[in-house]
């Protein structure tokens, strides 16, 4: 049977929800809201261009390699101590960040967030599936933990707009304890901490090799964002990660306790999903974050602006995850859904690559937000409740944390390789032009911003084939398989 969290937790599982939906709010929304915020930052503190960016990386880069660990040390340790242990920590790292005097002070802060957030996220998603065992609520509950995961990126360059334009930079470090604190309070009120009454070893050779295959990975995409994908650095990086990873997998399959159990990925659905869920991560930088630079810089947005254009797209992802994971998936499950949510959002980003110095914003940017919104919708409550369904209660941290690994390292990997094609696409354009102009040059801006909605495109169409072959047909089984039953 699906794995349940005690009687007393199950009856408070809608308040659970509201706190786990903070939680998640704050890890998701803090990605986007300093994009908005960063380039007042980086006039306070004084740092320099080519340096900026590892005020984003720095949070990646602990994040994305320290998460399957994280989720390990839920089940080993307890996750109501797990979760409880990480909003605290990053309220405090967030407390850190805003009051950073100096950039290096703000990087390590950041990267204290991203330790703290591996540790929460596979925490509060893996609660979730303990605790919502019926199909009708567990549909329901999914749903709106879904809209939230991928809506709660507009809603951070929102709150971003609003805070820097009305308050500071600053503000966007100390809102996150408005909702870490609380959340904290709750989860200790509500929660009941589980432990595995046997504790089996920590898997120490694969923690390390994990963390550092997925660190080199995520170094290697960012190198190749800022440098070049020849590069000696970014080369020497993703061939690290790539090694370190093989041979994590290798000590998995022989290990008696590992960090990862093999048998979490090999289900097709589970598989399917944290597919999706990498490539919805990869394809929808593509909106995020070249269309918020096409918004301020070619239309001349202000952040605020910025953030409302984003709100429609918000408003129609909660309402169609909500819906689909209430009234389609119990009867259909992930296979029609997911797939025909990445042909819409593939569909929304060739309407992305019409835009132009003077586009409106009714007719050529507001129908493409609909139609990714709807795309999205699809996606990701779909793909996290088949990816969490059906594991034994030991492996839920697990298997939630290789959720929002996939969507970490799908997201890096989107940024490194759409901001590559952009960055070159660009350049072509000047060149093919003659001596630069301000027209030329805001042309080619636009010229790169487009190329890479074109690429977005494609990551999203292919993510339509591999995801109609992967994922099964009719509804989902959340019982665990007799392979995972003997295993344990």
């Amino acid at each position: 049977m699906t794995p349940q969290s005690p009687p007393e937790q199950q009856r408070r599982r809608w308040l659970i929800l509201a706190m786990l939906g903070v939680a998640q709010l704050m890890v998701v929304l803090d990605a986007t809201i300093v994009n908005i915020a960063l380039p007042s930052a980086q006039h306070a503190l004084g740092f320099s261009d080519g340096s900026r960016q590892w005020v984003i990386t720095a949070y990646a880069l602990a994040f994305g390699s320290l998460l399957l660990l994280g989720g390990r040390m839920g089940d080993f340790f307890g996750r109501k101590r797990a979760l409880v242990i990480g909003l605290g920590g990053f309220a405090g790292a967030s407390a850190l960040a805003g009051l950073a005097p100096s950039f290096g002070v703000l990087v390590a802060a950041r990267a204290l967030q991203g330790a703290f957030g591996a540790l929460l996220a596979p925490s509060a998603l893996s609660i979730l599936t303990t605790t919502f065992t019926d199909p009708r609520e567990r549909g329901r509950a999914f749903g709106i933990y879904g809209a939230i995961a991928g809506g709660g990126g507009a809603i951070g360059l929102l709150l971003g707009g609003v805070l820097t334009q009305f308050i500071d930079w600053r503000a966007t470090m100390f809102v996150n304890l408005a909702f870490a604190l609380p959340a904290a309070l709750a989860a200790s009120a509500l929660l009941v901490n589980e432990r595995p009454l046997v504790r089996p070893r920590l898997d120490l050779r694969g923690a390390i090799t994990a963390s550092g295959g997925l660190f080199s990975l995520v170094y290697g995409f960012s190198s190749a964002e800022t440098h070049s994908w020849g590069a000696p650095a970014t080369v020497g990086f993703l061939v690290a990660g790539v090694a370190l990873l093989s041979v994590f997998l290798a000590i998995q399959a022989r290990s008696q306790n590992p960090l990862l159990p093999l048998r979490v990925m090999l289900d097709r659905d589970r598989g399917g999903s944290y597919a999706a869920i990498g490539i919805v991560g990869a394809g929808m930088f593509g909106v995020f974050l070249f269309l918020t630079y096409y918004l301020q810089r070619t239309l001349g947005y202000s952040p605020l602006r910025t953030g409302v254009a984003f709100l429609p797209m918000t408003v129609v992802l909660i309402a169609a995850a909500t819906l689909v994971s209430t009234r389609v998936m119990p009867r259909t499950g992930p296979r029609p859904l997911i797939p025909t949510g990445m042909l819409l959002s593939g569909a929304a980003m060739l309407a992305l690559t019409r835009v132009g110095l003077h586009t409106s914003y009714v007719s050529g940017v507001l129908p493409a937000l609909l139609l990714v919104g709807a795309g999205m919708g699809l996606i990701f409550a779909p793909a996290m409740a088949s990816a969490t369904g059906g594991v034994h209660s030991v492996d839920a941290g697990v298997a939630s944390a290789l959720v929002n690994t996939s969507q970490q390292i799908g997201g890096s990997l989107g940024t490194a390789l759409l901001s590559a094609f952009s960055t070159t696409a660009a350049a072509h354009y000047l060149a093919a032009h003659g001596v630069p102009s301000a027209a030329t040059i805001s042309l080619s801006a636009v010229h790169g911003y487009t190329t890479a909605f074109h690429i977005a495109a494609g990551i999203f169409l292919f993510g339509a084939a591999l995801t109609s072959v992967l994922l099964r047909s009719g509804a989902q089984q959340l019982q665990p398989s007799a392979q995972q039953v003997f295993a344990h």
